[in-house]
């Protein structure tokens, strides 16, 4: 196959157009530009489809390394330098894709942080990776409101010694409060240089970070390096959506999240496509947004998430059929397993029973699409729902109790991984050892996903959910020590459990048992404060659903809390609550359960 990176220069190339340096050192951002803008400088990189619907714009590759390289030099201009740390903190458009890319040519090493997360979240992040400066917008837009990014940050950055600079780009006219480390992006890029020679970076160099949850409270960011990562991205976005050139690519992913990273920028960019950047939401100014972009766009390869999909179902098919979805050849899911339902309904309305359908799964940690249905043999089955074949170099194998590995088919195990690929994360910023803890030491010589998985009686695998304490909420991965956490400093909540369960449009929400101090009158009241604090401290989008009072937590004699008793009332499975013998008290169930059951009465009524 086609590799992205050419070995040397063809006869006749200028020198310097070799995409890897000497000695095995390359630069991702000329992969993802200077190759491209030498052959074919006109053809469109981005287009930003903005809040504002109907306001697209489009931006060609020799724009976006105008961008780029300006960009860098205003970061090298402010000490910026190799192997520092940059977060960005931005909405999704060309400037925040030319602020990672800029990282990359002077090889800094971004960390995006979703622009929807608190300024508690945004410090913690920047404090545990040592950033030296925050790229941001004055403020942000999405589904018609108006986001105070700047404020936001400043309230981080408070705590945050290391940040030397706060670069404002602005994507309204409002004005925001300016301080000292604070310098207005665009004007000082106006006056930058428009080349920016690009670093020798060596393959193994980190690239970027990307915080995700664990299962302990505190995040973690994981690495990714320059050439695996990239080959990575480029080889799965190009056979698994079958992109050809000339395809308009549409991941409608925040590119703060790794689908943003490698199916928005990395992937897209280094195989010089046309990827499109959207900054609304599914339902703005109403639930048509997706379908009328796929016909204005004329996009050809659709990748969502399965929550935006339920969402859309409830709206019904009028909204699809209003628009002319003939361009559409590939869709696919992302995030978290869809539900045949859901899977159905993209198929058969948005797809018209005629688009190939990805059902991919992958994680922060693995960089790019590790199980998907394509590619494959020409015109081979998909079945509804299932993610089925793994992609070239990734051998997945099933474990089970007792770390043996689950030979033949229609079986079921814990998801692992037999051997390297090149997109897999290096570790975890600061911290080697939770790495190979989390991953490594579960089933030792075995990279660990954390997932259960089944597999086929044809030898097809279908992920079947997580197997730790982290919840799904909208695509979103969320530890529920995090919310619990968050939710322990309260002065009067002395302990809490957060569990996941079934949501029809989420996929899954949090659902909270709090304990309370004696003579607590005003539950209602702290419920609220809960959701304020949870808000604050994390995202808006991981306040539970439900906050449930009760007097004691399930647990073990040594302590521990038993979840799994706690999900079983909450998916309502009280008859196979399993061995309760272990329990300090087994009669804390039956209390549980009475508390539950006097809750959905009271919320129904």
């Amino acid at each position: 196959w086609d590799s992205p990176f050419h070995t040397a220069c063809q006869p006749g190339e200028p020198a310097g157009s070799a995409r890897w340096f000497l000695g095995g050192r390359l630069n991702v951002s000329v992969n993802c530009l200077d190759q491209h803008v030498e052959k074919s400088p006109n053809r469109v990189a981005l287009i930003w489809e903005r809040d504002e619907p109907g306001t697209a714009v489009h931006v060609t590759y020799r724009e976006l390394l105008d961008l780029t390289c300006r960009l860098a030099n205003t970061l090298k201009k402010y000490g910026i330098q190799k192997g520092d740390r940059v977060a960005i903190y931005m909405s999704v458009s060309p400037l925040s894709v030319a602020a990672m890319l800029a990282c990359a040519r002077i090889g800094a090493v971004h960390t995006v942080v979703f622009a929807g997360f608190s300024a508690e979240s945004l410090a913690g992040r920047i404090l545990d990776s040592g950033c030296k400066a925050v790229i941001t917008y004055n403020q942000g837009v999405r589904g018609g409101r108006v986001i105070e990014l700047k404020t936001t940050v400043d309230e981080a950055v408070k705590n945050c010694p290391s940040i030397k600079h706060v670069f404002v780009a602005q994507r309204t006219d409002n004005k925001v409060q300016m301080g000292d480390r604070d310098i207005p992006l665009e004007e000082e890029m106006t006056k930058a240089d428009s080349v920016c020679a690009p670093e020798s970076m060596d393959s193994e160099d980190m690239l970027f970070m990307l915080y995700t949850s664990g299962s302990t409270g505190k995040p973690k960011g994981i690495v990714h390096t320059q050439a695996g990562y990239l080959l990575y991205a480029a080889l799965t976005h190009k056979y698994v959506f079958d992109y050809q050139q000339g395809d308009v690519f549409g991941c409608v992913a925040d590119i703060g999240w790794i689908t943003g990273h490698s199916y928005v920028v990395y992937g897209p960019l280094c195989n010089g496509a046309t990827s499109v950047l959207f900054e609304s939401t599914p339902v703005y100014p109403d639930p048509g947004r997706y379908w009328e972009v796929v016909q204005r766009l004329k996009i050809n390869q659709f990748y969502g998430a399965p929550t935006a999909i339920r969402l859309l179902l409830n709206y019904g098919e009028e909204w699809v059929k209003k628009y002319d979805r003939s361009s559409l050849k590939v869709l696919g899911s992302v995030g978290e397993p869809i539900n045949k339902e859901a899977w159905q309904w993209f198929y058969q309305v948005v797809g018209e029973g005629r688009c190939t359908l990805v059902d991919t799964w992958w994680q922060t940690e693995t960089g790019g699409i590790c199980i998907a249905p394509r590619p494959s043999e020409e015109k081979a089955e998909i079945i509804p729902a299932m993610a089925m074949r793994p992609f070239f170099g990734i051998v997945p194998v099933l474990m089970d109790e007792n770390g043996e590995v689950v030979e033949g088919n229609d079986v079921s195990g814990a998801l692992c991984i037999a051997q390297p690929w090149p997109g897999m994360a290096r570790t975890i910023y600061g911290d080697h050892q939770r790495f190979i803890d989390a991953y490594f030491k579960a089933y030792p010589g075995y990279y660990f996903t954390g997932d259960g998985a089944y597999r086929s009686q044809k030898g097809h695998y279908q992920i079947t959910g997580r197997m730790d304490d982290i919840i799904n909420i909208s695509g979103h991965r969320l530890g529920t020590a995090e919310i619990e956490d968050a939710m322990a400093d309260h002065p009067e909540v002395p302990e809490t459990a957060v569990v996941g369960y079934p949501h029809k449009i989420k996929g899954e929400g949090a659902f909270a048992f709090v304990v309370l101090k004696e003579q607590t009158a005003h539950v209602d009241h702290i419920k609220e404060e809960l959701k304020t604090i949870v808000a604050s401290k994390i995202a808006k989008y991981a306040v539970p659903d439900h906050i449930l009072v009760v007097k004691r937590l399930p647990k073990t004699r040594s302590g521990k809390i038993m979840r799994r008793l706690l999900r079983k009332v909450v998916a309502e499975q009280s008859s196979s609550m399993g061995d309760v013998t272990t329990l300090d008290d087994p009669s804390v169930v039956k209390e549980i359960l009475d508390a539950y059951q006097k809750y959905k009465e009271k919320s129904s009524s």
